[in-house]
């Protein structure tokens, strides 16, 4: 159901929906993400990784939002995509934040056409800032989470893994066509996060 919201199907207004607006991944791009990550996972149990199965590219995280703002939200996320024509993007380099001596999250960055998912992610914020989600304080930095390194991790294992970060090579030749956005919703299990998408809108048209 393009550009608008699922209100009525399963939902409930006043129920509380963990959601998130996000861009889907290649299920190519996937499972090479997945081989990366079965090679850096060597001895490391106190790395959470992300399901390759689950990977996505998070343009904005809304947190719980009642179920009646659902289609508000689906009209402000095709308000901003009708601006902005489809595009492509680059799988980038191995990176981790906020460095290789101190990982805290493992990534793989992101090139290509990177000024119109910049101008995207604006205008989101600019339309989601008018129903009360407050704009980001960051710049934004397109990237694939691939892992979480947990607190109780020590500064030398940070630092081992930042090493082997910096000497992994990973060529995905593999491109991200954008041509739509989604708005997602992620239910908490024991099992991990199960994501199922809400609704969805449309760049606009090709010229």
């Amino acid at each position: 159901m393009k550009g608008r919201g699922i209100k009525g199907e399963g939902l409930e207004n006043t129920e509380q929906i963990r959601s998130f607006i996000a861009i889907e991944l290649p299920e190519e791009l996937k499972l090479k993400l997945g081989r990366l990550q079965a090679s850096l996972r060597v001895d490391r149990p106190r790395i959470k990784w992300v399901d390759p199965n689950s990977m996505h590219l998070t343009l904005k995280f809304l947190g719980n939002v009642p179920a009646a703002n659902i289609d508000a939200i689906t009209r402000a996320m095709t308000e901003s995509a009708a601006k902005i024509f489809p595009f492509q993007l680059e799988v980038g380099r191995l990176g981790a934040f906020p460095s290789l001596k101190q990982v805290q999250v493992v990534w793989v960055g992101l090139g290509g056409e990177l000024d119109r998912i910049r101008q995207l992610h604006k205008f989101l914020e600019a339309s989601l800032s008018r129903l009360g989600f407050a704009a980001e304080k960051r710049s934004f930095s397109p990237h694939l989470t691939l892992a979480r390194v947990g607190n109780e991790a020590s500064p030398d294992e940070r630092q081992r893994l930042g090493e082997l970060i910096a000497t992994t090579s990973f060529g995905a030749d593999k491109v991200i066509r954008v041509n739509s956005i989604n708005l997602m919703r992620s239910q908490l299990t024991s099992q991990g996060a199960i994501y199922t998408k809400i609704s969805s809108a449309e760049l606009k048209q090709d010229r």
